[in-house]
């Protein structure tokens, strides 16, 4: 989609949630939708859970950062 597109539909489902009062599961790669949408984040490598926590403590895990960017713990 285009970035407009997925913009109104992270608006779409932030309001479907909040008139609602539901709970939303996403699968999704774009980050900029997790971050978007997301109160707490499972991070996922090849299958198996790495670790779980609200997007910012997401954002510079070091277990994320070295599967998804290569980063060593220690380089960081």
């Amino acid at each position: 989609m285009a970035r407009a597109d997925t913009n109104n539909t992270i608006d779409l489902l932030k309001q479907i949630k909040d008139e609602r009062d539901i709970t939303i599961a996403i699968i999704e790669h774009d980050m900029h939708v997790v971050f978007s949408l997301a109160e707490r984040i499972t991070v996922l490598a090849q299958g198996t859970p790495l670790v779980e926590d609200t997007p910012d403590k997401i954002k510079g895990h070091p277990k994320v950062r070295e599967a998804y960017l290569g980063e060593s713990q220690d380089a960081a």
